[in-house]
């Protein structure tokens, strides 16, 4: 049975399509459980180029009940991937676990502070401060409690080249958390799809990033394979290649069966 739980709809202004229309290639496709998960808005505005305004928190809402109404016969949760700070906590657990009643939150660290400002992990991590600060926010970020998944915790593979002692100790150090906490780990399809980048060592994949993924086996660690869904078309791209990926190196699978 395939199961995404990482999708966008068009509110997060660099995706396509409503719940509806993941619905329904999700359908189509032969997924039993889709998860909606856009980046949620922040009461503050901040980074307001990659996620919906909280006023259109509501229309978000309605928008997975009127999927959920229209496509019965696929189980679909009603979810957030959310950037951690301290400022946002209870507006995570009081508004959108709370009153909104969401399924989970999936935990996206697409931004850390760094040197008193906040850095972008997309192209921010390239020496082994920023590496490490990542790191130190990542993981305090999980032990929050407030998430059921770590989104693609080797994104850090975009813009840190080579795999080197610094990537072997920071990844170490998020698996061990990932242990103790017992938080599964995303392998996260969207690195498929993507454009290799270029490394002195030749071209690979952004993430997921192989050395990170077979470290992972040296852990008591479950992983959630996504497709990280930004067109309805990709709600079941690169789920296959996720798991044979964890099949391949002994990896086991959470069961996430109490969020459906």
């Amino acid at each position: 049975m395939l199961r995404n739980y990482h999708s966008h709809t068009y509110r997060c202004n660099h995706a396509e399509g409503d719940a509806v229309d993941y619905a329904r290639e999700a359908v189509k496709q032969g997924l039993t459980v889709l998860g909606v998960t856009d980046h949620t808005p922040l009461p503050d505005g901040r980074w307001s180029g990659m996620r919906m305004a909280l006023s259109e928190l509501p229309e978000y809402l309605d928008a997975i009940k009127l999927a959920q109404e229209a496509y019965s016969e696929l189980r679909i949760l009603k979810g957030m991937e959310c950037e951690w700070a301290e400022e946002y906590h209870s507006f995570y657990e009081e508004e959108l676990l709370g009153r909104c009643e969401l399924d989970y939150l999936i935990l996206g660290t697409h931004f850390f502070p760094c040197n008193g400002s906040w850095c972008g992990s997309h192209s921010g991590i390239y020496n082994a401060e920023r590496l490490r600060a990542y790191t130190e926010h990542l993981i305090r970020s999980m032990e929050s409690g407030l998430f059921a998944m770590v989104a693609h915790p080797d994104l850090f593979g975009l813009t840190y080249l080579e795999w080197d002692e610094n990537t072997e100790a920071c990844t170490r150090d998020i698996l061990k958390a990932a242990e103790e906490l017992q938080i599964p780990l995303e392998i996260n399809g969207y690195g498929f799809r993507k454009r290799p980048i270029d490394t002195p060592s030749g071209p690979r994949p952004a993430y997921p990033w192989l050395p990170f993924w077979e470290l992972a086996a040296d852990y008591d660690i479950r992983v959630v394979v996504n497709s990280d869904a930004h067109t309805p078309a990709e709600v079941g791209a690169s789920l296959k290649e996720g798991l044979q990926m964890a099949q391949m190196l002994g990896l086991k699978t959470a069961n996430l069966e109490h969020l459906e």
